[in-house]
């Protein structure tokens, strides 16, 4: 049996028994464990689209995975049956101009985890490239190595800001993808770092993480090397990049609704820099180090657990729950 949580229509939910799959040349089968809800599956379940990517049909969510692997394929030296394994949900093609220039998060035909037209990890059993798939320590939990995947939104983020040891960070949002990237620059060197949310429960979190926190209508003076921007919320990335001291360096994760008007004069006199941020490259190996040796803290992120039958009710916590940070839903429970 191999059940999936199928979106049929905007705000619906059915489960489905799929075919169980086969490792290919190159795959394996992966049992899954643990699965995160990201607001991109709530946007999808609630809108069915997000930008140029329209839901068009049947869809499996989830993208924050992870499991064991159950049966590899031929040519597949580096895993075997047994292994509990983080998931990357991007394959890309690698023969691109995109890929062979090291940059396959940009590959124009790269095929991720829920992402129209594909569908994600919300199955019991899922076979994916085993180049995607980069096993755990055993004292990792699945719920761990699920959060790896926003975790790895943050690391990259600091690497698109180009973040350097000794920096100071503001980070604007303190939702999962805020405090993980708080944690990352912490993790990569940043000498201090600050959290801003209008949520009390959420800056009590980052205060507990051991960040410098700030409620957004009451920001402070100070100002900061790099900017971590994750909220999306309208006029924090301008307000955020105006704290920037010279040189200042920007990445801008939470993406607005609408159009971004920046202080342009400010920003060129103190050539102030904005990278964005596209999902990610290269971070699971390093994200697995930093939960595995403490230095990224992942208790406390998980507010919510659901089975695979309560996907809707997942997929709707977070506006309904202002406590809500991350909820897992595990599919191998029906």
């Amino acid at each position: 049996m191999n059940v999936a949580a199928v979106m049929t229509e905007i705000g619906h939910i059915e489960l489905q028994e799929r075919p169980m799959p086969q490792a290919a040349p190159g795959t394996a089968v992966v049992k899954v464990h643990a699965v995160g809800v990201c607001g991109s599956d709530t946007t999808y379940y609630r809108h069915g689209r997000i930008g140029d990517w329209v839901v068009d049909g049947d869809i499996v969510l989830g993208h924050e995975a992870a499991g064991e692997v159950v049966e590899v394929g031929d040519g597949v030296t580096d895993l075997t049956v047994g292994d509990r394994v983080a998931i990357e949900p991007g394959t890309p093609c690698r023969s691109c101009a995109q890929c062979t220039a090291g940059r396959y998060h940009l590959c124009p035909d790269l095929v991720f985890l829920a992402t129209p037209p594909y569908d994600g990890a919300l199955v019991q059993y899922v076979a994916l490239d085993a180049r995607t798939l980069f096993p755990i320590p055993e004292g990792m939990t699945y719920e761990q190595a699920a959060m790896v995947e926003p975790l790895s939104v943050g690391l990259w983020a600091c690497q698109r800001a180009g973040l350097r040891p000794g920096d100071d960070v503001l980070v604007t949002g303190a939702g999962p993808v805020g405090v993980l990237a708080a944690q990352s620059a912490r993790a990569l060197g940043a000498r201090s770092v600050t959290v801003t949310d209008v949520s009390a429960f959420r800056l009590d979190l980052a205060r507990d993480l051991g960040f410098s926190v700030e409620a957004s209508d009451r920001p402070g003076a100070e100002t900061f090397d790099v900017l971590l921007e994750c909220s999306g919320a309208p006029g924090v990335l301008a307000a955020g990049m105006d704290r920037l001291r010279e040189a200042g360096r920007a990445a801008m994760i939470g993406l607005p609704k609408q159009p971004v008007e920046l202080p342009v004069s400010f920003l060129n006199k103190n050539e102030v820099s904005l990278a964005l941020v596209n999902r990610y490259q290269n971070t699971w190996p390093l994200g697995i180090s930093l939960v595995a040796t403490g230095r990224v803290v992942l208790d406390g992120l998980q507010t919510h657990s659901f089975t695979l039958t309560d996907t809707a009710a997942a997929l709707e916590v977070a506006a309904t729950d202002p406590r809500s940070m991350k909820a897992i839903i595990y599919p191998q429970q029906v």
